[in-house]
């Protein structure tokens, strides 16, 4: 008797038969998730964020200076809202899920923060802002990495050079150092502020001299900025910081750019200015080294205190007439919970007759005004 090898039922079946079989397989598996989009811009500056958050009982959008908006489920577990026309501007948001912060996963543009990052929109107009990317010729951004000695620590910094930069120009470059503010990082001036993207367009328009910037990490303690929050509170932390900081800027970050930089060295094309923590540290380097500095801003900075406190902190100004800055300009929001501090400093400077500009504006403790105040700043600088 014949004898017959015994073949899997699989391998008998025909091409169209297993790909029937194979079809009704694939059917009967769950579908995939439906692609979706977050977030989304409208021609009316609305803005549209989706989450996917299957099981969440609540989720709220929080976007920076608007109320927060409830999002609603849809069928596939996916929470969606849109908000209301903003203003154009750049704006930072998170997803609250069940009262935990989230960052949208499905956006890449992020606010860096060492303590409270946030997804990034950025919302433009008809009429375009001086934070936004326009036709005209383009500075360079330089990433420099570097072991402070004074701090003890790797850490980096950020220049800017204008369009057209010139190593073998005949006049150097004035110079600018600009601060970032508490939690920031250096890329907070770029990455949130745009300060390179508001130098192109002031230096297109001729209303800004080509200038250097740079832009370093700035803490001379990173503890002052832990998480667990005891460090950054103890003043003795907070003064060591500052104290570190100002050594390391003045002994290792100002000869490192003079060294790899075609910059000026005399202080009348040199100047400091910062934001918040920044701005604290811009008068406390600037005023008490008015050798280095020839101009100086302060944008929502940080309250030194009464006026005895502040005769202590700028012990070491000078009293000659002629080491007083050219530029001193002071500004913060009406809304910004520093604003008392600012308004002693205002009347601290004015007793000892030092010749400043300041001023108050419309806003609170947000990118939204520093980013108005660095626009406003940056003409005064370097005026020949």
């Amino acid at each position: 008797m014949a004898r017959f090898a015994r073949v899997p039922v699989l391998r008998l079946l025909t091409g169209a038969a297993l790909l029937t079989l194979l079809s009704t397989a694939s059917a009967s598996a769950q579908a995939p998730p439906p692609v979706i989009e977050s977030p989304v811009v409208h021609d009316d500056g609305r803005v549209s964020v989706a989450f996917r958050a299957l099981n969440a009982r609540e989720v709220v959008l929080a976007v920076n200076s608007q109320p927060n908006l409830p999002m609603t489920k849809d069928t596939d577990g996916v929470w969606r809202a849109t908000t209301t026309p903003l203003p154009p501007d750049v704006y930072g948001y998170r997803v609250v899920v069940d009262g935990v912060h989230h960052l949208d996963p499905l956006n890449t543009d992020i606010v860096p923060n060492l303590l409270n990052p946030q997804s990034k929109v950025h919302v433009t107009g008809a009429t375009p802002q001086p934070w936004d990317v326009a036709d005209v010729p383009r500075g360079t951004l330089h990433r420099h990495f570097y072991r402070s000695a004074i701090v003890g620590d790797d850490r980096d910094y950020y220049v800017y050079t204008p369009p057209g930069y010139d190593r073998a120009a005949t006049r150097p470059y004035p110079v600018l150092f600009l601060l970032h503010g508490f939690s920031d990082d250096a890329r907070g001036w770029t990455s949130v502020g745009h300060a390179h993207v508001i130098l192109d367009n002031l230096i297109a328009q001729g209303r800004a001299t080509p200038m250097l910037v740079v832009m370093p990490l700035g803490y001379g303690d990173l503890s002052v900025v832990s998480r667990a929050g005891a460090a950054r509170r103890d003043p003795a932390v907070r003064l060591r910081s500052f104290e570190r900081f100002r050594a390391s800027v003045l002994d290792e970050l100002m000869p490192a750019i003079e060294r790899d930089y075609h910059v000026a060295r005399d202080r009348a094309q040199r100047a400091i200015a910062g934001l918040s923590m920044g701005g604290a540290q811009s008068m406390y380097i600037g005023l008490n080294r008015l050798d280095r500095f020839g101009a100086i801003g302060a944008f929502s900075a940080g309250g030194f205190g009464n006026a005895p406190d502040l005769d202590a902190v700028f012990e070491d100004m000078p009293a000659d007439p002629a080491l007083r800055p050219s530029v001193l300009w002071v500004a913060c929001g009406v809304d910004d919970s520093l604003l008392e501090g600012n308004r002693a400093m205002r009347d601290w400077l004015t007793a000892r007759q030092v010749t400043h500009s300041y001023k108050e504006t419309p806003g609170a403790h947000t990118w939204f005004v520093w980013r108005r105040y660095l626009t406003e700043f940056l003409p005064l600088l370097f005026r020949r």
